[in-house]
């Protein structure tokens, strides 16, 4: 019976000891994670400390998220946008919460609109505009302390599904978007 009691014994200490290992390690592993993302946020353009990190990966699910409003655009963009939030993101708007929590992600399909000759014909003037081609995707995904240097927010933009890498270019995202501190960097509001 002794030797039943000093086998369990052990076996508690092992499997104990096999958890702080494992969880030592899930730490190293986070930490050098928070590394890479800050040193590949230094990297690349002239202001390195507001070098924004490229969103590499379209958020699975987004076409599935919820409406939040529409966004036209003339000028060299001409161009609609369906403008969707994932729970966080609406959850924030409609309880007119800022600034967004961390976890808030908005995406705005662009599309080129064009005159629809179908919709123009029964009015009898071109009044009607539908989205024509895809012109691409951007994402803001917030995180309050990884983005610091870029108002908490990660940028992306995806033309024919590829990102966009380019800090140089995705800073823009950033500066513009910068402009608006008073509503979290975010231009889009909420359509009732």
């Amino acid at each position: 019976m002794k030797n039943y009691f000093v086998t369990i014994t052990i076996a508690c200490a092992l499997t104990i000891c096999a958890v702080v290992i494992r969880q030592k390690a899930q730490a190293q592993d986070t930490h050098s994670l928070d590394k890479t993302s800050a040193t590949s946020a230094d990297t690349g353009g002239a202001n390195a400390s507001t070098a924004p990190v490229p969103v590499t990966e379209i958020p699975p699910g987004y076409r599935d998220w919820t409406w939040i409003s529409v966004a036209h655009e003339e000028g060299n963009l001409h161009s609609f946008a369906a403008v969707l939030g994932n729970d966080a993101a609406i959850k924030a708007y409609r309880e007119g919460k800022l600034p967004y929590p961390d976890g808030t992600i908005i995406a705005a399909l662009h599309y080129h609109h064009v005159p629809s000759q179908e919709n123009n014909k029964v009015f009898g003037r071109d009044q009607s505009f539908v989205p024509g081609d895809p012109s691409n995707i951007q994402f803001m995904i917030k995180d309050s302390k990884k983005y610091a240097s870029t108002g908490g927010w990660r940028f992306g933009h995806f033309q024919d599904g590829k990102p966009l890498t380019d800090t140089a270019k995705l800073k823009g995202c950033f500066d513009c978007h910068a402009k608006i501190k008073d509503r979290d960097l975010v231009f889009t509001r909420y359509a009732p």
